[in-house]
């Protein structure tokens, strides 16, 4: 499968970019209901985008209400073979400072009480989250990171925290034992979701602050990641702007051989031409190509 559209979810700003022009908003339904806020169809530089802000567009939604499923099933509707998820974290590092950037290769998944999965039955799937993130996908990131002049760290592990609190510093001391590198509390169950839809998954989290371990750094607050994310708002722009006018005939070839885009393949415990109507609609856009 050719890259046909790039989904980003993250904040509402992330579509200011020069040059970048809007084509329709689509406020779509699911079988899983609506997601976040209605999808921003875009075209920049040939390539076809797709925004979806994760919290709403006035950020209303905390991240234990966000309805993960429909975010990514309406993101399959819409055509996207890819998702690039910009997020906000905190550093559980001395070396990883606020205004870093980080290309998540690992998750440790503490949330609890989020739908994290498209196969609740009768259908049955299990995929593998070896390797959560898609390599094909960060390695044009970081390119475009480095490019861009942003302090990047090329690999990292994100703790992924009930919220909507911040950490408690024992918490945040116990994570550090465990050798977290950063934490944050939106990409779980959202890169297994990406996964199940068989759509290339990588996160470039920007990193706001020390968490509350870092006894010579101010304890989290709203008003301080906001001021930080505020000044990584441009950046992250930038980025994305050197990102999709890079070499795409090479991020396709690299795509093609991609093993997200064939994540069910050996996955699905059903024979789906047996299943009945009402099995099959929940996940029809996912499982359509096995009928």
């Amino acid at each position: 499968m050719s890259v046909t559209r790039t989904g980003i979810i993250g904040g509402s700003g992330l579509y200011h970019i020069e040059g970048l022009q809007i084509i329709e908003t689509f406020d779509l339904d699911t079988p899983w209901g609506k997601p976040s806020a209605p999808l921003i169809l875009a075209r920049f530089h040939e390539q076809e985008l797709v925004f979806l802000p994760r919290h709403g567009n006035t950020h209303a939604i905390p991240p234990h209400k966000i309805n993960y499923r429909a975010n990514i099933y309406a993101m399959k509707l819409m055509g996207v073979s890819r998702i690039i998820s910009i997020s906000a974290v905190g550093s559980l590092r001395e070396d990883i400072a606020p205004g870093d950037f980080i290309l998540v290769d690992q998750f440790v998944d503490r949330t609890c009480n989020r739908e994290k999965t498209f196969f609740d039955g009768p259908v049955v799937a299990h995929v593998s989250m070896a390797e959560p993130t898609c390599a094909s996908l960060q390695a044009p990131l970081l390119q475009a990171c480095q490019n861009a002049g942003i302090t990047t760290h090329h690999q990292g592990t994100y703790l992924v925290m009930q919220g909507p609190q911040f950490s408690t510093r024992a918490e945040s001391e116990l994570y550090r034992q465990w050798g977290m590198d950063i934490i944050g509390m939106t990409n779980m169950p959202e890169a297994k979701l990406a996964r199940e839809a068989e759509i290339c998954y990588a996160t470039v989290a920007m990193c706001t602050d020390y968490d509350c371990w870092h006894e010579e750094e101010e304890n989290v607050s709203v008003s301080s990641v906001i001021e930080i994310m505020q000044a990584n708002v441009h950046r992250v722009q930038t980025m994305l702007s050197i990102f999709f006018q890079q070499d795409t005939d090479k991020q396709k070839d690299n795509m093609n051989e991609c093993s997200c885009q064939t994540a069910l393949q050996h996955g699905i415990f059903a024979d789906l031409r047996q299943c009945d109507d009402e099995a099959i609609r929940p996940i029809h856009a996912l499982v359509q190509r096995f009928l």
